[in-house]
């Protein structure tokens, strides 16, 4: 079991190649985390390493494709760092990133907090506690190399691939009303041929993705606060992209977002 100095230690090492893009191995056996409340534990110390507010989480491997893109499982819960947030038509680097992939996810904004108790929320008590949702696209990224193999202790601790994010606007369509699970998506890279996914890839449905973050936040004794959004995984193969790309993704009805990566 990891003490408080190797778990700042971790966190240390982590947060330092992240911000100059630099990539390691492993982390070191000493501090290396074992289980997800260890990877989790360093994830946390996240949050005195900002001035701003929290602006909300991410859920990584919330499909198929991005399980088998990151080696794990089962969905992780990340941090969204208010400094790594984007409006929509952002231009953003690509500059030390190795995953080099672009996400088109489904986001909500939160109205109410949802605090963390005994009991299980359900998907329904969740969307009542939603303000918005919007289109988005994540642009993840690892502090290691080989991602793949690095497991999902390390991956959480890691603050579960997390990087830059860009936030579409609100849909203005009654979305509560749409069968999200069976939404289509649609992205372009440069105007080219259209890529296709759907809100099933994301654990079904991105309402139960969402649920299933409230739910491990409530777990860690973690409160979804009002204000914060949620992005709820890809609903499609991780895009790949190079220096010069654009990124557009079409939520038809529910709107569109686009991101242009610098060369």
């Amino acid at each position: 079991m990891l003490n408080d100095n190797q778990i700042h230690g971790a966190s240390d090492r982590l947060f330092h190649h992240w911000q100059d893009g630099r990539c390691l191995t492993a982390l070191p056996q000493r501090m290396r985390p074992s289980t997800r409340a260890e990877g989790y534990a360093i994830q946390a110390l996240l949050d005195h390493r900002t001035n701003e507010p929290l602006f909300g989480w991410k859920i990584a491997a919330t499909s198929l494709a991005g399980q088998a893109h990151i080696g794990v499982d089962g969905p992780l819960a990340g941090r969204l760092l208010r400094e790594k947030v984007f409006s929509d038509g952002a231009s953003l680097s690509l500059v030390g990133n190795r995953m080099r992939v672009a996400e088109p996810e489904f986001a909500f904004r939160m109205v109410h907090d949802l605090v963390p108790r005994t009991v299980a929320y359900g998907v329904e008590e969740v969307l009542d506690a939603v303000e918005t949702l919007h289109p988005a696209i994540e642009v993840p990224d690892s502090r290691f190399e080989d991602f793949v193999h690095a497991g999902a202790p390390q991956l959480l601790a890691d603050n579960a691939c997390a990087h830059l994010f860009v936030l579409g606007p609100a849909a203005e369509a009654p979305w509560r009303s749409f069968d999200l699970a069976h939404h289509p998506v649609q992205a372009t890279v440069n105007s080219g041929a259209p890529l296709t996914g759907s809100g099933e890839n994301v654990l079904g449905d991105p309402r139960v993705a969402l649920a299933w973050l409230v739910n491990e936040l409530s777990t860690l004794d973690i409160v979804l606060k009002a204000g914060q959004v949620v992005t709820t995984g890809t609903c499609m193969t991780p895009i790949p992209l190079a220096p010069g790309d654009k990124v557009e993704a079409d939520f038809g009805a529910l709107g569109r977002v686009a991101v242009r990566f610098s060369a």
